[in-house]
This record gives C-alpha cells, structure tokens and sequence, in this order.
C-alpha cells in the first residue's frame, strides 16, 4: 500500500511574508519634464508656468507620479515643487526620481507603518519571484523590520529557501 504524503510545509509553523500582498493598486506615470523645457534643455521660467498653467492635472487622479528630467538639463527645485502643488490634489504620491524610486517610496511608507507582531518568534519565509514590480529595497526593509522579532528568516519558497538568519536567543 502506498504511503500517504504529507505536506511538511503546510503543517510546519513557518510564515510566509510575500511583499506583492502589500503592492498598492494604482497607475503609476512617469512624468518627463524635459519637453517642456526649451530644446529639451533650459527652462524658461516664464514658458514653462504657462504649461503649467495649462496642462489638465486631473488626467493624474489617484495615480503615482515620479518627475523626471531625462535630459542633462539644469532643473532648479522649484520647477519640481511647482508641479507636485499641481499633483497634489490628484496623484495619490508624488516623487522626484524613476518608477523605481517611486516604488521604493511606496513601500517605504506601507513597511514603516505595517504591524507585524503576528510574526513574533516565527520562522519567516520572504517569499520572491513577484509578478508586480516589488523593488530590491523592500525586501531590505522588510528584512530590516522583520529581524528583530523573527525566529528566523529565509528568503524564497518553503521548498527551496536561502536561511539568512537565524535568531541566537528565544527568549525575545
């Protein structure tokens, strides 16, 4: 007779923690400045209030928005800040930099805020390999968060995963 199979990995006490459970819902745009600057290079500060003035920001409702400049030019801060005060009562976040420093941001906010006291002396797999853009930095910062009450943390899958570290004391 054949012998039943157990699932180890559903029975154990191991906790997965999968950073694209966390992954906000919204479109994120990239919003290149260097079109409205002259030749692509010089703002004119006058020219460019006028695009300001009359671009439609309610295209940008409930996005996140990372400004840019992929050009080498010279942006002064104020440009910047002038059209996070035209985002703000549309795009849900506003950044200066890529997508991914956007997505970083995002992530930032969501693990500084995030209660993780259900995994306290657990063993914890960070799963990988996400559909969703999770950037690099979240699983640092999760890492970062998760260390301190973890029994332990491995990064994959429960049937292959990395151990990265192992808590010295059981008493925490």
């Amino acid at each position: 007779m054949a012998e039943e199979i157990i699932n180890r990995v559903a029975n154990s006490k191991l906790e997965v923690f999968d950073l694209e459970d966390y992954y906000p819902q919204g479109k994120r745009i990239l919003f290149d400045i260097k079109d409205w600057l002259y030749e692509g290079f010089v703002l004119r500060e006058k020219d460019f209030r006028a695009l300001v003035k009359e671009h439609d920001w309610s295209q940008y409702q409930d996005a996140f928005v990372a400004l840019t400049c992929t050009t080498d030019a010279i942006v002064p801060d104020w440009a910047y800040m002038l059209l996070t005060i035209q985002l703000a009562p549309f795009a849900k976040k506003t950044v200066l930099g890529t997508l991914e420093t956007l997505e970083t941001s995002l992530y930032q906010d969501i693990i500084y805020t995030l209660d993780v006291s259900s995994f306290k002396n657990k063993p914890i797999i960070i799963k990988g390999c996400s559909k969703k853009p999770v950037p690099s930095s979240a699983y640092i910062m999760i890492t970062n968060k998760l260390k301190p009450i973890a029994k332990s943390i491995m990064f994959g899958e429960a049937c292959s995963s990395v151990p990265l570290y192992k808590s010295t004391s059981s008493a925490k």
